[in-house]
C-alpha cells in the first residue's frame, strides 16, 4: 500500500510543475511588431515571404547569425521612456539586442512600402495578447540618408502620431494617422510601443518610400481621400484621421512582392537568448500548455490504476 502511495505522490509531483509553468505561458506571447507598412524584422523573418529572401534581407540574417523567428519579440525591459539614452546610435532597428544586429545595416535596398506625403495612414500593427499602452510614430527628417547608420539625430524630437491605449481587433492594433507632408525619397518610420502593463517598450523600423511632392497627388501609393479614426486614444498633440480605419485598408503598398501576406502570430515559436534576457513576462511557448495538460492526465491515470490494483 505505501508502494502505491509513493508511486502516486510522485506522479502528481512531475504533472504539478508542468501544470503551473503551462499557466504562466500564456502572457509570453503578448508580443508584437508592425506588419503593415512592413517591419524589417518581419519581412526578413521566415514568414516574410518573399522578402526574406532579398539581399538586404540575406545579409541581415546573415550578419544576426540565425532568422528572425521570434520577429514579435523586439523588446527591451525597464526602458520607462528613456528611449534616447539607453538605445545607442546605430542601433535603433535593433533596440540594441545583440540577437536582431542584423536590422541595423545600412542599406538602401531593405523591402520597403510606398506611401504619399500627407496622405493618411492606418499601420496595423499585430499582436495577440492586449496590452496598455502608447504608440510614438516617428519619420526620419527629409535629408535621410539611408547608407549611414540610423541615429536619434536623424529623427524629430516629436512624434508625428502619438495614441493611447488602442483597440486590439482581429489579431492587431490598427493606428491612424496623417503622415507630415514635406518628406519626398526614402524613409524610416520608427515606431516605439512602451507598455503600461508590463514593463517592455518594443522598437521597429518599417522602410517607406515617398513619391516626389510634384508627383505625389497622381501617385499609386496611397489615398489622400477622406481621413480615418486612429484605433486608439490619441493625445491632443497627435494629427490622427477621423474615420474608422476598420472600414478600409492602409493606404500603403509593398515595393518589393511577397509570396506570402504579412503574417499575423498566435504564437511565439522561439526567442533568441539574447532577447530572453530583457523579456518581463517571458514563459514558454504553448505548446508546453499541452504538455502540462497531458502530464496531469497520466498522473491522474496513474492514480486510478494504483487504486484499480488494491481492489
Amino acid at each position: 500500500m505505501t508502494a502505491h502511495r509513493t508511486a502516486a505522490a510522485a506522479a502528481v509531483a512531475v504533472a504539478a510543475p508542468l501544470l503551473l509553468t503551462a499557466w504562466a505561458a500564456g502572457p509570453a506571447q503578448a508580443h508584437g511588431a508592425p506588419t503593415d507598412p512592413v517591419s524589417r524584422v518581419v519581412a526578413c523573418s521566415p514568414e516574410g515571404g518573399g522578402r526574406a529572401r532579398t539581399a538586404a534581407c540575406t545579409a541581415a540574417i546573415a550578419a544576426n547569425g540565425s532568422p528572425f523567428t521570434a520577429w514579435d519579440n523586439l523588446r527591451v525591459a525597464g526602458v520607462n521612456g528613456r528611449d534616447r539614452q539607453l538605445i545607442p546610435d546605430g542601433k535603433l532597428c535593433s533596440g540594441g539586442l545583440p540577437a536582431y544586429k542584423g536590422l541595423d545595416l545600412t542599406r538602401s535596398d531593405w523591402p520597403s512600402t510606398r506611401l504619399t506625403p500627407g496622405a493618411s495612414l492606418t499601420m496595423k500593427y499585430s499582436s495577440t495578447i492586449p496590452h496598455t499602452g502608447t504608440f510614438k510614430l516617428y519619420l526620419t527628417k527629409q535629408g535621410y540618408d539611408p547608407t549611414k547608420p540610423l541615429t536619434w539625430s536623424d529623427l524629430p524630437a516629436q512624434p508625428f502620431a502619438q495614441l493611447k491605449d488602442p483597440a486590439l481587433a482581429g489579431g492587431a492594433y490598427r493606428l491612424g494617422a496623417k503622415l507630415p507632408a514635406d518628406r519626398t525619397g526614402r524613409h524610416v518610420l520608427f515606431t516605439i510601443w512602451q507598455n503600461t502593463s508590463t514593463t517592455d517598450t518594443y522598437y521597429s523600423c518599417s522602410d517607406v518610400v515617398f513619391a516626389k511632392a510634384k508627383a505625389a497627388a497622381g501617385a499609386g501609393g496611397g489615398s489622400t481621400g477622406a481621413a480615418r479614426k486612429p484605433a486608439g486614444k490619441a493625445t491632443p498633440s497627435s494629427p490622427a484621421a477621423t474615420s474608422s480605419p476598420s472600414s478600409s485598408p492602409s493606404p500603403s503598398r509593398s515595393e518589393t512582392a511577397a509570396s506570402t501576406p504579412p503574417p499575423s502570430r498566435t504564437a511565439v515559436p522561439g526567442t533568441p537568448a539574447a532577447a530572453t534576457a530583457h523579456r518581463s513576462d517571458s514563459g514558454p511557448s504553448l505548446p508546453l500548455l499541452a504538455g502540462g495538460a497531458a502530464a496531469v492526465v497520466l498522473a491522474a491515470g496513474a492514480v486510478v490504476s494504483l487504486r484499480r490494483r488494491r481492489r
